[in-house]
């Protein structure tokens, strides 16, 4: 437990640290931009092919359970909607993201540190947590969503490819089951939980990257925890907004 508050602290003290006002704001808008440049535009190709094979997938294991004659194929299409906005879009592809956005950031980091470079812009005067560590979260607040609402369009894309070219269900019964019933919270829905997981995804790699010690070995065991923990949290902060949100 004495383990557990003193990482709370560093953490809380970390983002304390990385708010704080910009010392030079076109140098942090550089930064920025890279890191929205990492975070989204190279993430996008993984959550393409994620997303379609994802919604084929559902649309294929839905068919085959509803075997009931007296069941329409159009709610195929709505339970592929809802799937997609309410849980499969915003935290599989989150938990991907953990992995692949998370491992980047906590190895950055813990290169900078181990080879002394955080020490030297310390030397500087430069706030190493505000120029680090501020970027990365704001890029991963407003990229992440992005990339959710992205993997929703393309997962019910998918489920659509399948149905139709698989003759499961015609495009006028996967169009009737994807506009009837639709909720428009569920999209809030979505975007809340992608912008929650999306504070995980970057402040818990930004917390084991920057205060790694040792050598490439210690990169490594701090990016493996790093992703570990983050898929951890993602989960229990899905189950934690369901109850509350839903």
């Amino acid at each position: 437990m004495k383990s557990f508050f003193a990482h709370i602290g560093k953490v809380y003290l970390l983002i304390g640290e990385g708010f704080r006002r910009p010392e030079n704001i076109k140098v942090y808008w550089i930064e920025f931009m890279e890191q929205c440049n990492d975070i989204g535009i190279r993430s996008l190709p993984i959550v393409l092919i994620i997303s379609i094979f994802l919604g084929m997938v559902m649309t294929v294991q839905f068919a085959y359970q509803l075997v009931s004659p007296i069941i329409s194929k159009s709610i195929i299409g709505t339970l592929v909607r809802d799937s997609t906005i309410l849980e499969f879009s915003p935290t599989v592809i989150c938990i991907v993201l953990a992995g692949v956005v998370g491992s980047k950031i906590a190895s950055e980091l813990g290169n900078m540190r181990v080879s002394e470079q955080i020490d030297a812009l310390e030397i500087m005067g430069i706030n190493t947590k505000s120029y680090l560590i501020l970027p990365r979260i704001l890029a991963s607040m407003i990229m992440i969503p992005c990339l959710i609402v992205v993997s929703i369009c393309i997962c019910i894309w998918g489920g659509y490819l399948a149905g139709t070219f698989s003759h499961i269900l015609t495009e006028q019964q996967f169009f009737f089951g994807l506009t009837t019933g639709f909720i428009p919270y569920n999209l809030f829905f979505a975007i809340a939980k992608s912008f929650v997981f999306s504070l995980i995804i970057s402040i818990v790699p930004c917390y084991y990257g920057y205060y790694v010690e040792g050598g490439a070995l210690e990169i490594g065991r701090a990016s493996t925890t790093s992703v570990v923990v983050s898929c951890i949290l993602i989960l229990f902060a899905d189950y934690g907004l369901s109850i509350l949100l839903l």
